[in-house]
């Protein structure tokens, strides 16, 4: 099975459960590049479906300051997308089987060279990618090497995506479509916005991939809302605050925790008939 299959199936297996799948993002090398691998066996270990490796990089356009500040700390750190593929590596050593999706920006998958970095990804243990700042019409050099290696190539859509560009995006991406429900930045938010279900709505017209809805998604009613509508949530900013606050060497305990607390909203209410 590869990278592609693979993540779909985790969202099959957690829809077939009566539950949408949960996508967590952690920061690779935050809060220390030791502790990485821990976090994402306990996210893992506490029923992650779908695990985001987040690369670190300078210029984080997308993200809120909760995911810049990781980022930028993990750089101090010394990470790199070397020990972004070394942290993968163990953890597949380590026993996660979980799918492991790297996310963040083309410029240091252009610096690595497109055809060498899906080779490392692959061969570390990863399945897919998600890059932020380039639309899927636009990818076609790295699709090309994605498909080369077995990865998922997960697009993303917003609220502004036409019908074009959704159908364009969906037509070569792979794994699930990733939904941004907010006209912004990654970050906390107090609700999840009703105007992601028109742009849900729009995807599923589109493909039978199944569909996530992530940025602003913190706590298990967010995860229940979305649940009635999408196949996914995906959660970032939240979780790497429960990271953060604390001590390093707990980093892993609160990660899983966190993740725990989100698997009641996770499951969906049967309706009796």
């Amino acid at each position: 099975m590869n990278g592609k299959q693979k993540i779909q199936q985790a969202f099959t297996t957690a829809n077939a459960d009566g539950r949408a799948a949960l996508a967590m993002f952690v920061t690779s090398g935050f809060p220390t590049l030791e502790t990485t691998v821990p976090i994402i066996k306990a996210v893992a270990d506490a029923g992650a479906d779908v695990i985001e490796v987040g690369m670190p990089f300078s210029d984080p356009l997308g993200e809120g300051l909760t995911i810049q500040k990781s980022s930028h700390a993990a750089l101090l750190a010394g990470t790199t997308p070397q020990t972004c593929f070394d942290a993968i590596r163990e953890a597949r050593a380590a026993g996660v089987t979980t799918p492991i999706v790297l996310m963040g920006y083309y410029n240091p998958i252009f610096a690595c060279g497109l055809g060498e970095f899906c080779r490392a990804a692959a061969d570390a243990g990863a399945d897919g990618l998600i890059v932020q700042d380039l639309p899927t019409p636009e990818a076609a050099p790295l699709l090309d090497e994605c498909d080369r290696y077995g990865l998922a190539f997960i697009p993303l859509v917003a609220l502004t995506s036409t019908d074009e560009s959704i159908a364009a995006s969906c037509q070569r991406g792979s794994g699930f479509v990733y939904c941004i429900s907010v006209l912004g930045v990654t970050g906390v938010r107090t609700q999840v916005s009703d105007r992601i279900l028109g742009l849900v709505s729009r995807v599923r017209a589109k493909t039978d991939l199944p569909i996530a809805v992530g940025f602003g998604v913190s706590t298990a009613e967010h995860v229940a809302r979305i649940a009635t509508y999408a196949d996914g949530a995906a959660i970032g900013s939240a979780l790497i605050n429960a990271i953060a606050d604390g001590a390093p060497e707990g980093a892993a305990e609160r990660a899983g925790e966190y993740v725990k607390s989100l698997l009641p909203g996770a499951r969906r209410k049967v309706v009796a008939k």
